[in-house]
């Protein structure tokens, strides 16, 4: 194999917009077949999320733009466009990759003006997605927040988080911690049309086992429920017994949102595979990128008896749990709607 076209100096045709990013070289490998890694050098790590955003956080760290995961729906797509990507198949196959990003944050974390405010991981792109095997960013950048007290959160669909269980569980004894799995889709045909490159519904329900098994609360994400595919009572009734029984301390219902991009994403793989669900989606989107209030009362109404007999009510911590030796298995609260 050669590797010639891989150093710093060789023109590779990056896009215009990676210049912003710092971009210092882009790079293909054969265990990542048909995706393109572009390396950044980022001048900031700490994102400052926006007051009007209403979210139970105000600091994001996102190591990677772009996703494998390749998710229909998701709401991170249009965030390619500033780099010159369109957010359809560019999103899932043009990954940036901020190599120096725990360096940078450490130098963050260190100004006098930093008041170790929860940090959220995973509200953009995932943070373990399969990039993360290859480039091994988040042990950096968690024992840099760890180290400076600061207190944090993980969002992920990615089974490689069980490879810094041990760490986490170790940054749980000095600073809040709190783990939240993404998991809506059970049925596996559906999964891989869906999430074509995640983890199976049957790998994330292992790690949750193995998240509590390392002592950490860990709460479920099932979201976003899809209209008339995944909204049933059964199918909800059904999902949730599994993810109690995996040991799950929570979860959040609630519904798909289609902002920007992701609809026109979204809608065109529907009418591929469900073009009789066309007409109904157009209705219930026509107005908004969210659901009717009228369907996101109805859902509430499903789920919420379902997670109180599964005992997966939550708690009124807003995705935080504290983990302390011994770590107690307390449970969070609704994380809000928006990061879908």
């Amino acid at each position: 194999m050669r590797w010639d076209g891989q150093g710093i100096e060789v023109d590779d045709g990056a896009l215009p917009g990676l210049a912003r990013l710092g971009l210092v070289r882009s790079v293909r490998t054969p265990q990542f077949e048909g995706i393109t890694f572009h390396e950044v050098l980022c001048k900031s790590a700490l994102n400052k999320v926006p007051d009007s955003t209403n979210l139970p956080f105000r600091f994001t760290v996102n190591g990677y733009r772009g996703c494998s995961h390749a998710c229909r729906y998701c709401f991170a797509r249009p965030t390619h466009e500033y780099l010159d990507f369109d957010p359809g198949e560019d999103f899932d196959t043009q990954l940036v990759v901020k190599t120096n990003v725990a360096e940078v944050l450490r130098r963050e974390l260190r100004r006098p003006s930093w008041l170790r405010e929860t940090v959220a991981l995973g509200t953009n792109t995932d943070p373990y997605q399969r990039a993360e095997g290859r480039y091994e960013l988040m042990p950096g950048i968690l024992t840099a927040l760890a180290e400076s007290g600061t207190p944090m959160s993980i969002l992920t669909k990615g089974t490689l988080l069980q490879r810094d269980l041990p760490l986490i569980a170790d940054a749980a004894r000095s600073v809040e911690v709190g783990i939240a799995v993404s998991l809506a889709v059970a049925e596996p045909e559906l999964h891989l049309a869906l999430e074509p490159g995640t983890p199976t519904p049957r790998a994330r329900l292992a790690m949750i086992r193995a998240i509590r098994d390392a002592g950490l609360p860990c709460h479920v994400m099932v979201a976003p429920v899809l209209p008339h595919l995944t909204d049933g009572v059964e199918q909800l009734d059904a999902l949730l017994t599994d993810i109690a029984a995996a040991g799950a301390t929570g979860a959040t219902v609630f519904g798909l949102h289609l902002r920007g991009s992701t609809r026109g994403w979204f809608m065109s793989w529907l009418e591929r595979t469900r073009p009789d669900l066309v007409p109904s989606y157009r209705d219930l989107y026509r107005r908004s990128a969210y659901l009717p209030q009228e369907y996101r009362d109805g859902l509430r109404e499903k789920a919420a008896p379902l997670l109180r007999r599964h005992g997966l009510t939550g708690g009124d911590r807003p995705f935080r749990y504290v983990s302390a030796p011994p770590p107690p298995p307390v449970a969070a609260a609704e994380l809000q709607p928006t990061l879908f």
